[in-house]
């Protein structure tokens, strides 16, 4: 199994999971890819989670979703959520503004952000520099999330166009 810098989200999971032994598990993810479906991220994650120490029996898996709307409405299917739970959502924290809408525009009621995966460092102050390279890539990861922020907006997908986490 191979692992990139989002594996921060599943050593989260596997704390949050050792912290609240009795909270439903639920791990999210299919295949973004739009040409075949063979690869999906829940299938490869329980050798993480069992080296990490979770226990795997405790964990529903998701593996239909396409994008984080799909994550919100399939998992909010499986899962059956009561208004009265609380539900912690991991991921990337360039992400969260736009997953936190989606799930709360299907229906979740009691979300709890949880962010990880930071790209900066609040310790530091900004240094300026030229890294084409990483620039590039920051900018796209960027452009992404707010082509994703306007197109959940205007298709409905999301409860605000840049939701707050509280």
């Amino acid at each position: 199994t191979a692992v990139n810098g989002a594996v921060e989200r599943l050593i989260a999971f596997s704390d949050l999971s050792r912290k609240y032994p009795n909270a439903r598990l639920v791990f999210s993810g299919g295949s973004g890819v739009i040409s075949g479906q063979l690869l999906k991220e829940a299938h490869f994650v329980e050798p993480i989670f069992k080296k990490l120490g979770v226990m795997i029996d405790r964990i529903s898996y998701e593996d239909q979703s396409r994008n984080t709307w799909e994550n919100a409405v399939l998992t909010k299917e499986l899962m059956k959520p009561k208004n009265e739970e609380r539900w912690i959502i991991i991921t990337s924290a360039f992400h969260m503004p736009r997953a936190i809408g989606a799930f709360r525009k299907a229906g979740w009621k009691n979300i709890v952000p949880y962010p990880v995966d930071y790209r900066t460092m609040i310790e530091e102050p900004p240094k300026v520099g030229f890294n084409f390279s990483n620039g590039i890539a920051s900018f796209g990861v960027g452009l992404h999330e707010w082509i994703g922020l306007t197109f959940y907006w205007l298709t409905g997908r999301s409860n605000a166009f840049f939701p707050s986490l509280k």
